[in-house]
Parts: structure tokens; C-alpha cells; sequence
């Protein structure tokens, strides 16, 4: 049995399968941006290139770019190590929250979420105390508020807090 350290230094992904996959993602793109070029129209009519003309190209040029890459991933003869298990996991630690964040953002507002997601990982990965971790969170969320709301008049979306203290 292997011990925690050699499953970590394990694998998880391989750089061929790594560059196929945003191969397929810019590919995918690509098609999105030729298909909504069409809805547009996409070609040269007696005044001059319809909306889509030029976004069209662009994502013949996207499909191009995937292909040529997935092809030269695939034709690559060496196996290199892209991300081990003991790498996903860190990646993991930050990517599950950062979705918990985008999600509360929609339910709470950007600035309640914010405050939650600062001190979440102050507390979890930082392991600073609760006052501190209070002011920071509280700190930053609110010089945020003051930036957008007021000096730059760029209001963010709001939460059940800000209604109900009247700043929506």
C-alpha cells in the first residue's frame, strides 16, 4: 500500500490530457462564436460586413487554434506529469470555497459574501484569530463599499443586508 507522501506525488494528469481538454474547450468556443456569427450574419452585404462578419472569422480562427494544438498534444511522444494529487488537492482547497463565494455572492450580496470568504480563509488556512480575522474581513469589505458605492458610484450587487440597511 501506497503512504499518503507517494500518493501525492502521484499523477493526477498528464500534460497531453491537460492540453487536449483546452484544445476541445478554445474548439468549443470557437463553434459558439461561429453559430451566434450566423444568427448575426455573417457576410459581406452592399454596405459593408454584417454584425457577425468578423466574429465569425474569429472563431474559424479559434477552431484552428484548438485543432492545432489538440493535434500537436497528441502527437507529443513524451508523457510529462501536468498537476500530481498533492498539487489537484491545493487547487481544490481554493476552487471548492471560490464557488461556494460566486454562489453566496448571488444570495447575500458581494459584500456579505466577501466579509464570509475573507474570514473563512483566515481562520481555516491562515489560522489567525477571530479578532483579527474580524477586522480584516470586515476591513476590506467595507474600504470596497466606500470605493464602488461612493467614490466611483459603481454599485455591485446587493444582498437582504444592504435592503434591509437601506443601501440598495
Amino acid at each position: 500500500m501506497a503512504s499518503n507522501q507517494e500518493n501525492d506525488e502521484r499523477a493526477a494528469t498528464s500534460v497531453k490530457v491537460a492540453e487536449c481538454i483546452v484544445a476541445a474547450v478554445i474548439i468549443a468556443l470557437g463553434v459558439l462564436v461561429m453559430v451566434d456569427s450566423l444568427r448575426l450574419g455573417n457576410r459581406w452585404v452592399s454596405d459593408g460586413p454584417q454584425a457577425g462578419y468578423f466574429p465569425f472569422y474569429i472563431g474559424v480562427i479559434l477552431c484552428i487554434s484548438g485543432a492545432v494544438n489538440a493535434l500537436r498534444a497528441l502527437r507529443d511522444p513524451y508523457v510529462r506529469t501536468f498537476v500530481t494529487r498533492g498539487q489537484g488537492k491545493l487547487v481544490l482547497l481554493v476552487l471548492v470555497p471560490l464557488v461556494g463565494y460566486v454562489a453566496l455572492i448571488a444570495l447575500l450580496g458581494i459584500y456579505v459574501a466577501s466579509t464570509i470568504y475573507i474570514a473563512l480563509f483566515m481562520i481555516w488556512l491562515g489560522k489567525y484569530g477571530w479578532a483579527k480575522t474580524a477586522a480584516v474581513s470586515l476591513g476590506v469589505s467595507l474600504a470596497f463599499f466606500l470605493m464602488f458605492e461612493v467614490w466611483f458610484k459603481v454599485p455591485l450587487i446587493k444582498g437582504p443586508l444592504e435592503t434591509a440597511l437601506g443601501l440598495n
